[in-house]
């Protein structure tokens, strides 16, 4: 009878590790597609904006309305989460997708374009931040952020891979057929995704995240806002800089810009292994102090045409590293909450996005691009001085 137990928890275990690598993989997959929808418009702005007779400011607004609904309502379907489940939720998120880009690729005047856009936002807010709080709610507790950081890296490759699928596609079929191409894919995924979570519905959260709880995720929250303004205050303009600053040409540019994303990808993935081993809070210190160390050193070295492609391959690399870092943190230290603290966290990333680009602009315009990395370096600093602060339970 022992024997028979102990074969049948072994299986057991098995079929949870099998279930739990699936559904890591169904994570991956779909935040490789959302972000290939992010990261395609721009390569396609001039085709788009062709084909309604628009200046390419006004096209860009299809990126704009993109995230300025997102962060409005991923904090919405994170509390949802919290409070019924995340799996119908992400179903949701993705059947809309579907719907959202086919009215982007038959979209009658760019009116309804700019509306579809908005809906693809409204459709993230509803995947991305719930796939992470989901993946944490399923990962074993020693291995959450190599877990995240899988997960994370999904994104990252559509990072580097969007571009080129959509210039592809549009090259031999047109435009219209990259959103086509995505809501097909969004289709496949809506019905995998509703197998993969639908034993994951039900949410054991009973707890009011109003007033000294919302207050204190803010707090939280607040370390990825100050990292994004240290990583993207320079990197919305490094084309620029480099070109400015180094001559490079149009290839140098882009081989500096993959030495970047590389080093984007690995630092993800490692940054997850070194929290798992060393613990969450000593890896997110230690990545952001060394952020701020390696931006000084990149400003130092800018202007080296052989320093440049290292400094910024470890400037993504322990960017990240500690952005995955303290990613899995926030999931371990709010546990009944993760919903909403993953959302307020993409939140808080694109609210570090837009204030690090203006901030950018600012500093090059009244004191060139040469300044960039040490204000990005303050920036650093002040994430790391954010991260030293207690999570005290309201």
């Amino acid at each position: 009878m022992n024997n028979i137990h102990l074969i049948l928890n072994v299986n057991e275990v098995v079929t949870l590790k099998v279930h739990g690598r699936v559904s890591l993989f169904v994570g991956w997959i779909t935040l490789f597609l959302i972000g290939i929808d992010l990261f395609v418009v721009s390569p396609l702005m001039p085709f788009i904006s062709e084909a309604y007779v628009t200046s390419p400011a006004m096209t860009g607004w299809m990126i704009t309305v993109f995230a300025i609904t997102y962060a409005i309502f991923a904090p919405f379907f994170g509390w949802l989460s919290d409070k019924h489940g995340r799996g119908a939720y992400i179903t949701f998120g993705l059947v809309l997708f579907v719907v959202s880009n086919v009215l982007t690729a038959f979209a009658p005047t760019f009116f309804w374009l700019i509306v579809s856009r908005i809906l693809v936002g409204l459709s993230v807010a509803s995947i991305a931040p719930l796939l992470y709080a989901i993946i944490g709610d399923v990962a074993p507790a020693n291995r959450t952020g190599t877990w995240l950081s899988i997960l994370a890296s999904g994104h990252l490759t559509a990072l580097w891979a969007g571009a080129p699928i959509g210039i592809m596609l549009e090259h031999f079929l047109g435009w219209r057929s990259v959103f086509v191409a995505l809501a097909l894919m969004g289709a496949i995924l809506a019905v995998i995704n509703h197998k993969t979570w639908k034993n994951n519905s039900k949410s054991h959260s009973t707890r009011n995240l109003l007033g000294e709880n919302l207050l204190r995720i803010f707090g939280s929250v607040s370390v990825t806002t100050t990292w994004a303004i240290s990583m993207y205050a320079l990197y919305v303009y490094l084309g620029a800089a480099l070109y400015s600053e180094n001559s490079f040409s149009s290839l140098e540019v882009a081989t500096a810009i993959t030495f970047y994303g590389i080093g984007a990808v690995i630092g993800s993935l490692t940054g997850g292994q070194l929290t798992d081993r060393f613990g969450q809070k000593k890896i997110s210190k230690l990545t952001l102090i060394s952020l701020a160390l390696i931006l000084v050193c990149l400003g130092i070295f800018f202007t080296s045409s052989i320093w440049i492609y290292f400094y910024l391959f470890l400037w993504a690399l322990i960017g990240y590293a500690g952005f995955t870092s303290y990613t899995a943190r926030l999931a371990g230290e709010y546990p009944d909450e993760r919903g909403t603290v993953m959302a307020w966290n993409t939140t808080a990333l694109y609210v570090g996005i837009t204030l690090g680009s203006m901030l950018g602009g600012y500093v090059i315009s009244n004191w060139g691009y040469t300044l960039l990395p040490y204000v990005c370096s303050i920036a650093a600093i002040l994430s790391f001085v954010l991260s030293c602060q207690q999570v005290r339970r309201g």
